[in-house]
């Protein structure tokens, strides 16, 4: 749009204004029926604004809950990770010190067999532990969202 076309569009708006301030034009009394329709439009209208709105803050509150609930959560499951991370760590440094006072290869190898069995069973031990850990933060992280689904559903059904 240019600006002539902008100027041309406010002049008449301009003149429309002063042709229906002028004392000329009637007041319009509008039908009883017609405000009664109106007025319970706007009730109803202010009614499912209501519950909209307060739906809306259902939603809002399960999200920061669940928000909440997931960053404790991850907290939680980043501390397992590294403890079994430092205990795995902790392990090496004490296979490789026995390691360096083995006298003979086959004490090597008794000490390397045994360091494998054990730290297979560690690590089974220790995913194990991390895969209930990871699914009882996503049980409880979904929770409030379930909660507030399940509130909303049924009063409407």
């Amino acid at each position: 749009m240019n600006d002539t076309f902008i100027k041309a569009y406010q002049d008449q708006i301009e003149a429309a204004k002063k042709a229906f301030s002028a004392n000329g034009v009637p007041g319009v009394e509008v039908p009883p029926a017609v405000r009664e329709v109106a007025e319970k439009g706007l009730a109803a209208c202010k009614e499912n604004y209501a519950k909209l709105k307060g739906a809306a803050d259902q939603v809002n509150t399960a999200l920061e809950d669940t928000y909440t609930t997931a960053s404790k959560g991850v907290a939680q499951y980043n501390s397992k990770v590294f403890e079994a991370v430092q205990s795995n760590v902790n392990s090496a440094f004490d296979y490789f010190n026995s390691l360096l006072t083995a006298k003979t290869v086959a004490e090597a190898v008794e000490l390397s067999t045994g360091h494998a069995r054990k730290q297979f069973e560690t690590l089974t031990a220790q995913a194990k532990d991390l895969t209930s850990l990871a699914q009882k933060v996503a049980a409880e992280s979904a929770e409030p969202l379930k909660s507030s689904v399940e509130k909303t559903i049924r009063p409407a059904a």
